[in-house]
């Protein structure tokens, strides 16, 4: 059973949570992307909370910005540290005294978790992304490879004043046709009750999902704008020692596949599985392939 509870943590942010399994138990901790919300893991929730699965404690936020969980006005409340701050202080409330078992997450929530894996490696045994670039490669792919600049220009229409009321016009439909197939063909698991789900998030606000890229440094160049190359990472705040699993969607047509180039060289402890005719919805596409990927990664651990 999935349960949902509001966490307020010591800073004053509140985190709407999706729960399953018994507290008490090693915590799988799930982050999700923009523009979608908690809700994408419950699959992972059920699965994982069964004892033959490994009998987790399994916890979904809604990252700040997004659904009923706090969302500040300032745009600079998105800055990377507050994110990080959020999370250190959910672990210490849901996992206390214990690092996670391990920290799954896409997109959005893989930026912060790819963070936060840097910062504070002691808070989890392990780390699992889902189609979310390491700081490191998409920082040099931003500056340096014209495809996925080019892949990545819709981030500047997210950074518009008025893209929130853009994306919610005719019924959300900008929104919707993200997940769309290169022809424009909505997916299949794409349900009625899917996107009622989505709706209902989305009617909550866009504010605050959209002010993760106003806030971020990291964008492609266009026209004048070329901010980007002046931006150097050292590699102290590159590296993550923990054990890491990246389960990376080959067919992702905004994150490219050359984002995987060097990784390595600033995650030693490295496994890559490279799913084949998946797009950045892998987590919706192919529900089985992503939970053997984390359940084989758990049992070797």
């Amino acid at each position: 059973m999935i349960q949902t509870r509001n966490l307020t943590l010591p800073h004053g942010t509140t985190l709407q949570c999706r729960e399953s399994g018994a507290a008490g138990r090693p915590v799988l901790l799930f982050l999700h992307g923009f523009p979608e919300g908690a809700f994408i893991w419950d699959a992972m929730l059920a699965h994982f909370a069964q004892p033959e699965n490994g009998g987790y404690h399994c916890v979904a936020p809604y990252l700040r910005g997004f659904g009923e969980s706090s969302s500040p006005v300032d745009v600079q409340a998105y800055r990377a540290k507050y994110l990080v701050q959020d999370l250190v202080a959910l672990v210490a409330a849901v996992s206390p005294g214990q690092p996670l078992e391990c920290l799954v997450a896409h997109d959005w929530g893989g930026a912060v978790a790819w963070n936060l894996a840097n910062q504070q490696p002691q808070l989890m045994q392990r780390l699992a992304i889902v189609n979310s670039p390491h700081p490191g490669t998409f920082l040099r792919e931003l500056q340096h490879n014209a495809a996925q600049q080019a892949s990545s220009q819709y981030m500047h229409f997210l950074c518009r004043p008025d893209a929130e009321a853009l994306l919610a016009e005719n019924d959300f439909e900008r929104l919707f046709a993200f997940f769309d197939d290169p022809e424009g063909r909505a997916p299949q698991w794409l349900t009625d009750g899917v996107r009622a789900q989505y709706r209902a998030l989305w009617q909550q606000g866009l504010t605050g999902a959209c002010n993760y890229y106003r806030a971020s440094p990291l964008r492609p160049p266009r026209g004048d704008d070329n901010a980007i190359a002046g931006i150097s990472l050292p590699d102290s705040m590159l590296t993550v020692s923990v054990p890491t699993l990246v389960v990376w969607a080959m067919d992702d047509p905004a994150l490219l596949p050359g984002l995987l180039d060097g990784l390595p060289g600033w995650v030693p402890h490295l496994q890559i599985d490279r799913v084949e005719g998946a797009s950045h919805w892998v987590v919706h596409e192919q529900p089985e392939r992503v939970a053997n990927a984390l359940g084989g990664f758990l049992r070797r651990g």
